[in-house]
């Protein structure tokens, strides 16, 4: 039986032993005390048991070789299972050859599963497809065969910009297939956005849509293409031979002759016959640029064989995934690399059948993704706080009015996930809204763009979990938190969070900048890895994701992380969600500055929520972490993937013009945020 530990959700925490303040670390502000067990029988059925951390914690390197030769075909073994003499480039199963599409594709036809069903398919207006591992095996080598005719050869890379449909996972495995790199931009990115990730990468090819669907409407994605290579015409011109277009919505679009090619008359017409052959376990698979920063966009590239045996062994692990029985349901956008490596790879290779959907979570109405878990019996969902949170906002009684009981297992990824938010994920989502005697146990996962897979998560089977923590590093990762110097902080302590050795799914490099890689990524602290999160470990030494060490406030002398502060104003029942800057201030250097979202049941009164609210702070955490400002606001700023865009908030608190907000799923909503100050 699953039980729940009593206690505060929250509680202060001092800071370092006696009491004291450690400029070199951040503060630990939160301490849970719930813990949740697996429950006897998911225990007795899962996939993966507590003894897999001792034999990777053997030999990680054999570990990950044996994973690698169990959960794929290759079609030449490698001679060796790591190459670290050249750090920090890593090299993986070397000499071995292996073939992406082939281990998602073809193999469970040749075993007897082309019956199966690989991808429900479900559009925004409603319109549905669904194809068996047969059917998509033929439209990859269809694709595959275009592309080549195209000229599209092992080595060049091709620009993917399209909506969450199913030829997106088509044109990026059929690239796998003979070798050629993709490089998918995110649909909701603007033509300069575009134009600077097919220059950089030079790609030969370009495939896109006339458009999408997005809240009830259709939405162009052509023309940004057309702008982008314009662009690069009156520049120093541009790499691309042609476009492939796939008719989605029906979008007027201008044509290029010579160069526009309809989806249709080009991959359709394809012959169906095509051999994978096997590529080196090194060779590049895909390009995917981090954004967000100013300058020059960062391309993470990710190769081949690593790649895919860490995202299929941890898309199993995880998620207890059973293939012949889930129905797994990421809803990540592929321009994301969550969509990458959990809906493109892994759910493939490991054999599963997939839902993906095209559209918002409430379009045509609220309840849209629990009407369509209910239709399709979703047994493992995997999304972001912020979805969650929104959920949270719109209330419990509208995934109340539909059938959830399928669902076994729940993931978190993207950001850390406050509390409370899992608590009411669990209960409302996992527990069919209180009518599951065991809801479903919650893997909240951490794993950037760089790592390529999931780095620490609990084991659903194994890990007592607790509500906003990501736990433990998975089999075969040597994660760690340590402070300025790179020494392990004790438990019950903040610092910054690091990789102390090379794992198999981790970036090779930035594309074309060999040097920027080693910079960013490896100069902060000598021998490891750290890309700017920081974390805490608590008094059992599980760890705590505090967010981008860029989020971390100094008030007063104390190193105070946002999403502590968030959580604690989550955990308030009036709120549904909050964002927390750092705003520039005379006395303390910095001062907390809260922007709230409340529930849809709470009543706003003004002046004394928001001293409800600041003092509830107080008593969570501590007077030191109490908001000077905190505003009450409809919305807040966020892309259309749901990343709270925070610098422009805190443009807001420190009294500037905000900047460029055209990246938002929302522009006007700057106008609202600034109006409510004003008030």
């Amino acid at each position: 039986m699953s039980q729940d530990t009593t206690g505060s959700t929250a509680t202060a925490a001092p800071s370092a032993a006696g009491g004291q303040t450690r400029q070199d670390a951040l503060e630990n502000l939160l301490q849970e005390n719930r813990k949740f067990a697996p429950s006897a029988e998911f225990a007795a059925n899962a996939v993966v048991s507590a003894d897999e951390y001792a034999k990777a914690d053997a030999d990680r390197p054999a570990f990950w070789a044996n994973k690698a030769r169990e959960l794929l075909t290759w079609s030449k073994d490698f001679d060796q299972a790591l190459d670290w003499s050249n750090p920090p480039f890593a090299k993986w199963f070397v000499g071995g050859e292996v073939n992406a599409a082939y281990n998602a594709l073809d193999r469970h036809v040749e075993n007897g599963l082309g019956d199966r069903v690989a991808i429900y398919f479900e559009g925004e207006p409603g319109d549905t497809r669904t194809y068996t591992y047969a059917e998509l095996t033929e439209e990859v080598k269809k694709a595959a065969n275009a592309f080549e005719s195209l000229g599209v050869a092992k080595g060049d890379r091709v620009a993917v910009y399209l909506p969450m449909i199913p030829e997106a996972v088509i044109t990026m495995l059929a690239c796998a297939r003979i070798g050629a790199v993709h490089s998918v931009v995110f649909g909701g990115f603007s033509a300069d956005a575009l134009r600077s990730r097919i220059e950089d990468a030079e790609a030969k090819l370009v495939v896109t849509a006339d458009g999408t669907y997005r809240r009830g409407k259709p939405s162009p994605l052509k023309p940004a293409v057309d702008e982008a290579l314009s662009a690069m015409e009156n520049g120093d011109g541009h790499s691309v031979n042609n476009v492939v277009v796939v008719k989605r919505n029906g979008e007027d679009v201008n044509w290029v002759d010579g160069r526009d090619l309809w989806w249709s008359e080009t991959v359709d017409k394809a012959p169906s016959e095509h051999t994978a052959v096997g590529h080196d376990s090194e060779h590049p698979l895909f390009i995917l640029y981090t954004s967000g920063t100013t300058g020059k966009p960062k391309g993470i590239l990710h190769t081949t064989g690593g790649y895919l045996t860490q995202t299929a062994y941890t898309h199993r692990a995880v998620f207890d995934l059973h293939p012949e029985t889930d129905v797994y349901w990421c809803t990540a956008d592929v321009g994301w690399v969550t969509g990458h490596s959990y809906v493109t790879y892994a759910p493939l290779i490991n054999g599963a059948t997939q839902l993906m959907y095209e559209g918002t979570p409430d379009s045509p109405h609220q309840g849209r993704w629990w009407e369509i878990a209910e239709k399709y019996k979703v047994s493992i969902l995997y999304t972001a706080p912020t979805a969650i949170r929104t959920f949270m906002k719109w209330g419990r009684e509208i995934p109340a009015k539909y059938d959830l009981s399928a669902i076994r297992v729940l993931g978190s990824v993207g950001e850390p996930i406050n509390p409370e938010a899992w608590m009411w994920y669990r209960e409302v989502i996992g527990g069919n809204g209180g009518k599951k005697a065991n809801p479903a146990p919650i893997v909240d996962t951490w794993w950037q763009t760089e790592t390529g897979a999931q780095m620490i998560a609990p084991l659903p089977g194994v890990t007592s979990t607790k509500p906003g923590s990501a736990q433990v590093p998975l089999p075969g990762i040597a994660v760690d938190v340590v402070d300025e110097n790179g020494a392990s902080v004790a438990n019950g302590e903040g610092g910054y969070l690091v990789v102390r050795e090379p794992w198999p799914s981790m970036l090779r490099g930035i594309w074309g900048d060999p040097e920027r890689f080693k910079d960013t990524y490896w100069s902060r602290f000598e021998a490891m890895y750290f890309a700017g999160d920081g974390a805490k470990k608590d008094e059992d030494g599980d760890v705590w994701l505090l967010g981008r060490v860029d989020d971390v406030m100094n008030v007063s002398g104390h190193r105070l992380s946002t999403t502590e502060i968030e959580s604690a104003l989550v955990s308030h029942p009036a709120v549904a969600e909050a964002a927390v800057v750092g705003a520039a201030d005379d006395t303390t250097g910095q001062a907390v500055v809260a922007f709230v979202i409340l529930r849809g049941d709470a009543t706003n009164k003004g002046d004394e929520t928001v001293l409800e609210l600041r003092n509830h702070v107080g008593k969570e955490i501590g007077p030191i972490a109490k908001p000077k400002q905190l505003l009450i606001v409809p919305e807040l700023p966020k892309t259309r993937s749901g990343k709270i865009v925070r610098r422009l908030l805190k443009d807001i608190a420190e009294g500037r013009d905000t900047g460029d907000a055209t990246t938002l799923a929302d522009p006007s909503i700057m106008n609202h945020i600034a109006e409510s100050l004003r008030k």
